[in-house]
């Protein structure tokens, strides 16, 4: 056989392989005369491969234990994204290059961040599972404090105590640049067309149960979305962070492959429609039953009770052949659970005259809130309902203001504006009497923390349609340690205004139940 060290120098130079075999093999055919040769015939040594004769160091050479240190680069290191072998795109084994930032696969002779370290000299490699740095081709484990930093970034973890001052203590953190930024109130890159999908996980991440469960839970053996939905959650209260943003990269990745791309980074979906699927399947992942309520900490937080009375609406004809609309007698009665409240604006006005043109319509919450009183009544094909919250109402509360309606020839957005009060919305009207479970006539308080907008855009459109309208969606958040909004729309995060907050076109709104003996009474809007 020819001499496989030298095949490999020549495959990585780019040389011609198949000339250096011919050349090679008429030399081993000259060697083989001399006697040199022939009294080694007796050895295996040529027939070894040049892998098997590499020698690794299981520790470094005395006196030489921060070798190849200085040549990491923080500035260029990302671990946001997917974690994939640039080279074959396999997420096996994969190792993180701390000098230029690429992701190879292995650290074995034939691996793809050996090949690197030969062919471009980077010498430091952390294994994105383990988090062990190794210097690479001699293969050692470097132990060293100076990279406890890098190991944070890849997976970031807080201590309980931390984790549970968040929202009591406001806290600024700086990053490489020296920037300062709020670990928690992080811009969230916008890759293509996922901003419906940041809005959705920066609203998630400010929920304190939901929050504190994924920060602290040990998920590692669990489901691959709930793993990396743990991960993203982390980063974004990272407070030692390299950069002031994140990337979702590597949860949108998972998320478009296990909904067979319904959600994905490419194309604008609609943000209620993926925090439907992303709580029903979260909840899954997380152990829960489909049949069973309160089976995970997803049902524990936002699963309510729901009664329905519906009746069936008859059409008759009259002696005059008058058609004439009769109710049935029975009223079928049914509860249900629900994950979100949808709630439905009054139609926009068709006309408005000169002085009106520029007044957009207002609702106030409280009156498409009576959808759920028990007494008005919403028509359905052939059946007149009637809704009823019961008790207990769940410690959140997620309302969908539905904006957008289809038919066959057009897709209409209803620009409604929707007022109400960023702090005690009661909710006790909407909800049955239940003496045993809350005192009759007493106020179930609820607290904004979330709030997802929408804004239609104008885009220039040289098609016969004209002017068509993008949608751009932003989340309202609240920092709880300094009692200030602020407003996330991708990379940007900027404060706003509390009395503004109702100003936009809410889309998804998330209510906190407020504690019994905290803040008791009317507290000011």
């Amino acid at each position: 056989p020819v001499n496989g060290h030298r095949l490999e120098v020549d495959a990585r130079n780019g040389t011609d392989i198949l000339g250096a075999a011919d050349q090679e093999q008429e030399e081993l055919e000259e060697a083989a005369l001399s006697p040199l040769a022939q009294g080694a015939e007796d050895g295996d040594d040529e027939e070894r491969s040049a892998y098997s004769t590499v020698t690794r160091q299981t520790a470094p050479t005395e006196g030489y234990s921060d070798l190849y240190l200085d040549t990491i680069d923080r500035s260029v290191l990302d671990f946001d994204f997917e974690k994939l072998c640039s080279v074959s795109l396999t997420n096996i084994n994969v190792y993180a290059c701390l000098v230029c930032g690429k992701y190879y696969q292995g650290r074995g002779p034939r691996s793809h961040a050996y090949f690197h370290a030969l062919e471009i000299g980077h010498h430091v490699y952390v294994n994105m599972q383990t988090k062990k740095v190794y210097v690479l081709p001699e293969g050692y484990e470097v132990k060293s404090k100076s990279l406890e930093d890098i190991k944070f970034v890849v997976d970031p973890k807080l201590p309980k105590e931390e984790v549970l001052l968040l929202d009591k203590v406001a806290k600024d953190a700086f990053d490489l640049s020296g920037k300062k930024y709020r670990p928690g109130f992080v811009g969230m890159n916008n890759i293509k067309e996922n901003d419906y999908f940041n809005v959705i996980i920066q609203a998630l991440a400010h929920i304190p149960p939901l929050r504190n469960f994924f920060m602290l839970e040990d998920l590692s053996a669990s489901s691959e979305l709930t793993t990396r939905f743990s991960v993203l959650v982390r980063k974004i209260w990272n407070t030692r962070a390299f950069k002031t943003h994140v990337s979702p990269h590597e949860l949108i990745q998972q998320v478009s492959r296990q909904s067979n791309k319904r959600f994905d980074l490419l194309h604008q979906s609609d943000p209620v429609d993926f925090l439907s699927w992303l709580l029903n399947n979260m909840h899954l992942a997380l152990g829960g039953s489909k049949t069973k309520p309160g089976t995970s900490i997803i049902h524990h937080i936002f699963q309510g009770k729901l009664k329905t009375e519906s009746q069936r609406i008859t059409a008759k004809a009259d002696a005059g052949d008058r058609l004439r609309f009769e109710e049935a007698a029975e009223v079928i009665v049914e509860t249900m659970r629900y994950l979100m409240l949808t709630l439905d604006l009054p139609p926009a006005p068709l006309f408005q005259d000169e002085l009106d043109k520029n007044i957009i319509p207002q609702v106030p919450l409280t009156s498409i809130l009576s959808k759920y009183d028990g007494v008005k009544a919403q028509e359905h094909l052939n059946m007149r309902k009637r809704y009823r919250l019961l008790h207990p109402l769940p410690p959140y509360l997620l309302f969908h203001i539905k904006r957008f309606s289809k038919n066959k020839f057009v897709s209409e957005r209803n620009p409604t504006i929707v007022t109400f009060p960023v702090r005690s919305l009661d909710m006790a009207p909407y909800v049955e009497p239940n003496p045993s479970v809350h005192p009759p006539g007493e106020p179930i308080w609820y607290d904004l923390v979330a709030n997802v907008t929408h804004e239609a855009v104008r885009t220039r459109d040289d098609s016969v349609e004209g002017e068509a309208e993008r949608k751009v969606w932003r989340v309202q958040i609240k920092d709880r340690a300094r009692d200030e909004w602020l407003q996330v729309q991708d990379l940007f995060v900027e404060r706003v205004a509390t009395e503004t907050l109702f100003t936009k076109e809410s889309y998804l709104m998330v209510w906190e139940k407020r504690r019994e003996g905290k803040g008791k009474g009317r507290a000011k809007n």
